[in-house]
């Protein structure tokens, strides 16, 4: 704590000087990633939630982000590494038409919900927005045996507040926040309430955990996912997305209010009756609002109405000078630094695009820059390892022919090759979007499968023959011409000897 000291006095930077009186009053802590986190989480997560429930602006942010990231769900496209595999392009497309198919039977079925409530691509919004809202979200795999159902695999989401100690304990080396580590710090078991610990079903019976495994003793098969984003080393469990700016937006949602009830009120065109005695207005009949207080009276007064007032008694109009002027640019200035928080930029935080082509497409493009991030992260700790679990059963049912899947894990990767397609990025302006993206493909920056991709979020395949069948139709209809291949003979060099001309 000496060398500390006096290495704190001898700094060169003022931002870690303890004689400033600017920083005199600073009090922080040095304490790793689970003692800064762990023991403020369950608040964070009850005033995320509440801000989220109740908070206008939580609410949007909450919303954006699950609609650009997810939107109606990420659609698998498989994409195996056909050379290794030693397969021919047909060959690759048929079993990537094959693999897409069979998955589209199980992902598109409430039975890969262990509550059948749920498809996978429901699944992937309801474990996104969890995740943002609580910090984290678990989900484990079981295999659930369901009559008239090929695929026993489901997804079992897990509230983040369920994870937790067994019998209460405190955090120690082994197991801290209900996740059980090895000497490196790596999980080897989760602890599962069975009830939420907020339950009221519950009621006063005995709280019990289950344990399960992160990874299969026999085959390694992750078990458990657990999705939350890591800011530093040695963190065990996420925290909610709107942490940093709890605050501001409580206190920014007190401000409205504030703001809201005084226009109410200037436009109800409240008046205070000031007497001696403390009785103004007695003679008329108060009405009893609902809600009021016992002791509450309100008058009103019918249009044109005159009222004489007692000796001693005056009234005061109530003023309170709204709608409030700076009230706007007040809290835009607000929103500016929690959009910078939440890594949204101002125009997406609040949807509206009212500046130039230029500024509102910046904010576009920045704002996709996070939503990709966040695609990938979510596709590579949910999406990817679900696929990998449900292709594991497939290959084992024999519904999939994946030789060398079992043996090989090489062969497996390669096999394993998706690419997870989303919701396409809003476009301001189609035609220079599309002559951009032209221009791109015809110098070889990109392709048409990216394109399409990135603009409508679909399969160039697909829609090639889509395109294909119409323009067949159309021929046939004599509704546009049929394309065809006119050979032009060349002629003879005369600067050639007849031999080479031959």
């Amino acid at each position: 704590m000496r060398a500390r000291m006096t290495m704190a006095l001898a700094g060169g930077y003022t931002g870690a000087s303890k004689k400033r009186r600017q920083t005199s009053s600073w009090t922080t802590s040095g304490g790793d990633a689970d003692s800064d986190i762990l023991t403020d989480l369950p608040v964070l997560r009850e005033r995320s939630r509440d801000l989220i429930r109740n908070n206008p602006l939580a609410t949007g942010v909450l919303n954006t982000k699950v609609g650009n990231v997810v939107g109606t769900g990420l659609r698998l496209q498989s994409q195996i590494d056909s050379e290794y595999l030693g397969l021919s392009d047909d060959e690759a497309d048929n079993w990537q038409a094959t693999v897409e198919r069979e998955f589209r039977l199980w992902a598109e079925s409430k039975d890969c919900d262990v509550s059948r409530t749920l498809n996978f691509y429901a699944q992937q919004e309801l474990a996104f927005s969890s995740a943002l809202e609580n910090g984290d979200v678990f989900a484990s795999l079981p295999y659930i045996e369901r009559k008239n159902n090929i695929y026993s695999l489901a997804i079992q989401l897990i509230e983040a507040d369920r994870v937790c100690n067994p019998d209460w304990k405190t955090d120690d080396d082994k197991i801290a926040g209900g996740v059980e580590r090895d000497s490196q710090g790596a999980p080897i078991a989760y602890h599962i309430l069975k009830q939420h610990p907020g339950s009221l079903i519950r009621g006063s019976s005995k709280a019990e955990w289950t344990k399960i495994n992160a990874y299969g003793s026999n085959t390694n098969r992750q078990n458990v996912l657990h999705l939350f984003r890591k800011r530093r080393p040695g963190q065990t469990r996420g925290v909610p997305d709107l942490a940093p700016v709890i605050e501001s937006l409580r206190q920014l949602g007190d401000y409205t209010e504030a703001e809201l009830t005084a226009a109410v009120t200037s436009a109800m065109f409240t008046i205070f009756v000031k007497s001696e005695t403390g009785d103004g207005l007695g003679a008329m009949e108060p009405t009893t609002e609902t809600g009021a207080k016992p002791t509450d009276k309100d008058f009103k007064m019918s249009p044109g109405a005159i009222l004489d007032l007692l000796p001693g008694e005056s009234i005061e109009t109530a003023d309170p000078s709204r709608p409030n002027q700076g009230f706007d640019p007040f809290v835009q200035a607000i929103l500016y630094q929690v959009g910078v928080a939440l890594e949204l930029p101002f125009e997406v935080l609040i949807q509206r695009f009212n500046s130039s082509y230029s500024a509102s497409r910046a904010a576009l493009e920045q704002a996709w820059v996070f939503f990709r991030a966040r695609r990938k992260w979510l596709t590579d700790n949910f999406c990817q390892p679900i696929y990998e679990a449900w292709m594991y059963e497939a290959v084992a049912l024999g519904r999939i022919s994946a030789p060398g899947f079992m043996r090989d894990q090489a062969v497996r990767k390669a096999y394993l090759g998706a690419l997870w397609v989303g919701p396409a990025k809003p476009v301001l302006d189609l035609v220079k979007e599309a002559n951009g993206r032209a221009i791109m493909e015809d110098r070889g920056w990109s392709t048409a499968a990216e394109n399409t991709t990135e603009m409508t979020g679909g399969d160039w395949d697909q829609k090639h023959k889509q395109r294909s069948k119409e323009h067949k139709k159309r021929v046939e209809a004599d509704l546009e011409p049929q394309m065809t291949v006119v050979e032009i003979e060349k002629e003879p060099d005369p600067d050639k000897d007849k031999n080479d001309e031959d």
